[in-house]
C-alpha cells in the first residue's frame, strides 16, 4: 500500500506548514542575528500563495482553462503550472525597511519580533493540529482490534 494514500490532504497541509514555519524561523532568526550588520537587507520566507495553489490542485479545485481534472487517477492536464504539495518550497524574498538606517542596515527590530512571534503562533497551531490528527489515527487502529 502506497504511504502517499495513506494521510489526508489536511495532514500532508500541515506537515510542510510545520516545515515552512521552521524555515521561516530560521531567516528571522538570522534577520535578527544581522540587526547591526552593515548594508543588511531582511528576508523572508514567501510561501502561503504557492501552497493554497497547491491545496487547491490536490482537492481537485484548481483548474486550468476553466476545466478541473475530475478525478486524480485521471492524467493531468498540460501546463497546470501548480506544485503538489510536496513540492512547494516557498521564495525567499527580501523585506527591507521603509526606512534603513545610517549604515544602511534594514533591520526592524519591532516588526522582527512581531513576524516571529506570529509565525510561532501558526507554528504552534500546526504542531497541535497534527497532534490531534494522528491521536484521531492511533484511536482508530485501537478500535480496530
Amino acid at each position: 500500500m502506497p504511504v502517499e494514500g495513506l494521510f489526508s490532504t489536511t495532514v500532508e497541509v500541515l506537515a510542510k506548514s510545520v516545515d515552512l514555519r521552521t524555515r521561516q524561523q530560521n531567516l528571522i532568526a538570522s534577520n535578527l542575528a544581522n540587526a547591526e550588520t552593515p548594508g543588511f537587507t531582511p528576508q523572508a520566507l514567501d510561501f502561503e500563495r504557492q501552497l493554497q495553489s497547491a491545496v487547491k490542485k490536490s482537492s481537485g479545485r484548481g483548474s486550468v482553462s476553466g476545466v478541473t481534472q475530475p478525478h486524480p487517477a485521471h492524467l493531468p492536464l498540460r501546463g497546470s503550472g501548480t506544485a503538489s504539495i510536496q513540492d512547494v518550497r516557498g521564495t525567499v524574498v527580501d523585506v527591507p525597511a521603509k526606512t534603513p538606517g545610517r549604515d544602511n542596515n534594514s533591520v526592524e527590530l519591532e516588526n522582527e519580533m512581531n513576524r516571529m512571534m506570529q509565525n510561532q503562533v501558526m507554528f504552534n497551531a500546526s504542531t497541535q493540529l497534527l497532534t490531534k490528527k494522528f491521536e484521531g489515527l492511533r484511536s482508530a487502529l485501537r478500535e480496530g482490534k
